[in-house]
């Protein structure tokens, strides 16, 4: 069975971020391996291809390494066969929003509010356009994110193509576990089993090491 993987980058962050918290004793481990990932999601498939879809990030005031972090990551991806990066963008745009609890006559306070934009909607157009052209049998989703229920269920009722979803969080949407022809948690152990190797070397030799806080089991310093 031909297989192909659509990976939402921030909601699979997010997602390790939380079950670290969830199961501590697993560390960080958001120094993924996604080509393994997926073929331990899918274990008899023929694994073809794999799409992750992300934004670059910025410097933040409180974390200007951000950006460097994230390059040394996408860096290690690139190393993997059959494995292409889509990216969308980061707006930043300052928006007014209700104080939780307003002091005296001070009820509103004007924040800068980021959102990434294009992940979602070019996730759906590949997966749609590569269950078109017949690139898989098989279509593995790993993110939680309800907005991609109708072009799941397209992919399933209309293009006849099977979709796994599996969810980065605690549970499955209802939405997307009606949409999809299967769908489950991604697992604490199943993380912990498909880091990639420390040093990444890339096609000239160089060394990629992750982050000091990405390491296999996480260390927290």
């Amino acid at each position: 069975m031909r297989a192909a993987a659509y990976i939402d980058g921030f909601n699979l962050y997010y997602g390790l971020r939380a079950l670290r918290d969830r199961a501590p004793q697993f560390g960080e481990n958001r120094w993924l391996d996604l080509r393994r990932l997926v073929q331990e999601l899918a274990p008899r498939a023929q694994l073809d291809r794999v799409r992750y879809f992300t934004a670059r990030v910025e410097a933040r005031a409180g974390d200007p390494g951000l950006p460097q972090r994230q390059d040394a990551y996408l860096r290690a991806l690139q190393t993997l066969p059959g494995l292409t990066i889509h990216f969308g963008t980061f707006l930043t745009h300052e928006v007014t929003l209700p104080l939780a609890e307003p002091a005296g006559s001070q009820r509103w306070a004007k924040v800068l509010r980021t959102e990434e934009k294009g992940s979602d909607v070019n996730l759906a157009t590949f997966l749609l356009l590569d269950a078109f052209f017949d690139r898989y049998d098989l279509a593995i989703v790993v993110s939680n994110d309800s907005d991609l229920a109708e072009p799941v269920r397209a992919v399933r009722d209309e293009l006849k193509r099977r979709v796994l979803v599996v969810s980065p969080q605690e549970r499955v949407t209802a939405r997307l576990q009606r949409a999809a022809s299967d769908s489950r948690v991604l697992r604490p152990k199943v993380v912990a089993r498909c880091q990639l190797p420390i040093p990444v070397i890339d096609a000239q030799g160089r060394h990629i090491r992750p982050p000091a806080t990405w390491g296999p089991f996480g260390s927290t310093t």
